[in-house]
């Protein structure tokens, strides 16, 4: 069994290497062993490309008969971008399948490993579940919803602001902290900000990394009423990535035309208030195969998103900072609560240390990043 955890945490990180890279499908991680002997190795680059188990089978060739093969999801029985998991592997005449999690999939559950186990291969499964279910947490909330996993980001002060009263906010976290919030933004598949962000910082809302490689999100803006200047970064500058502007039935249509002529998409939410319904909008992001979504937003937006419950994970930044003041705002608004029963609680609650600033991370349900697995 020792052996077995030790290659299947192997395999976990393998699958890792692709984070933000897999989207919509899951990330996945293979080794194939005989004898004792790793004499296989792959993972699920990105949408389309081959699956981890076909990877590994081929850098295993003939070593593969009689081989067991350790793989961090269940392997897929279903025809897809790609042919089905469940016959290469018996195809390549392996003698036993580990695998860390069933695939949440309705296509698959459970199907790929009663496949292998007819055809007389060696199956066990949920070894080492716990870490598989958190490293796709994204995918595991997508395919059983068809809505994107939302993270809300925020950094404060001390004293809960996000500037001062004169609006000053950069910068209220270190470097650190900055850095580790790109690299957020190269993982998950959109960011979204509401208007005021734009018409106060004009950001690029792209992924900086150090060494130059990120991946920059797809940009939403949350805009009532098309308020956004066809000027902005977000529409004008070079970017892999489209921008989305969510608005209403009551934005203008000759501003909402403007917008789409500057090149970005304008996608009207259905609603009765005046505001951005935010359940409806991560349905129709979710119809767009988009499957995760940092929240980046001022007070507003994050109170919104906050009191419309799409709210899956936080990720908190503390700045050791006090800045004060009754008119510096605070991080979320809204009416807020009136008894600390009805507080928002957060589960699996992570801290560490980033440079000068403290992250603190937490999910919004007791199940944590299995939220939506059955029970």
């Amino acid at each position: 069994m020792n052996q077995d955890r030790h290659y299947m945490r192997m395999a976990l990180e393998l699958a890792a290497k692709a984070r933000g890279r897999t989207s919509p499908n899951p990330m996945v991680g293979a080794v194939v062993v005989k004898d004792g002997e790793v004499v296989g190795k792959g993972f699920h680059a990105r949408a389309g490309s081959a699956h981890a188990e076909v990877v590994a089978l081929a850098d295993a060739g003939e070593k593969a008969r009689g081989a067991t093969v350790y793989v961090t999801l269940e392997p897929c029985c279903h025809h897809g971008r790609t042919g089905p998991c469940t016959e290469a592997l018996l195809k390549a005449g392996v003698k036993r399948v580990v695998a860390a999690m069933t695939d949440p999939n309705p296509l698959v559950a459970g199907k790929g490993l009663a496949v292998l186990r007819e055809a007389g291969v060696e199956v066990q499964s949920g070894l080492l579940q716990e870490e598989a279910l958190r490293l796709n947490e994204v995918f595991i909330k997508y395919i059983t919803t068809k809505r994107p996993f939302v993270v809300l980001k925020a950094a404060t002060s001390l004293d809960g602001k996000i500037a001062t009263a004169a609006g000053e906010s950069k910068w209220i976290t270190g470097h650190a902290a900055r850095e580790y919030g790109h690299r957020l933004r190269d993982i998950y598949d959109a960011i979204l900000v509401g208007v005021n962000t734009i018409l106060a910082d004009d950001p690029s809302l792209t992924a900086r990394l150090p060494e130059g490689r990120g991946k920059d999100p797809v940009r939403i803006i949350v805009d009532s009423a098309a308020r956004t200047p066809t000027a902005a970064k977000v529409l004008t500058q070079l970017s892999a990535a489209h921008t989305i502007i969510a608005t209403t039935e009551r934005a203008p249509v000759e501003r909402r035309a403007s917008l789409m002529a500057a090149g970005a998409e304008v996608m009207v939410v259905p609603g009765e208030g005046s505001r951005v319904d935010f359940v409806k909008l991560m349905e129709m992001l979710g119809e767009k195969e988009i499957t995760s979504v940092l929240i980046e937003g001022g007070g507003q937006v994050n109170g919104a998103a906050l009191a419309a419950g799409i709210v899956d994970k936080v990720a908190w930044f503390l700045a050791p900072k006090i800045i004060g003041g009754d008119a510096a705002p605070g991080p979320v608004r809204g009416e807020g609560i009136a008894s600390l029963q009805d507080a928002i609680k957060l589960y699996d609650v992570s801290v560490e240390r980033l440079g000068e600033d403290i992250l603190v991370t937490g999910y919004t349900s007791e199940r944590g990043g299995r939220l939506s697995l059955p029970e």
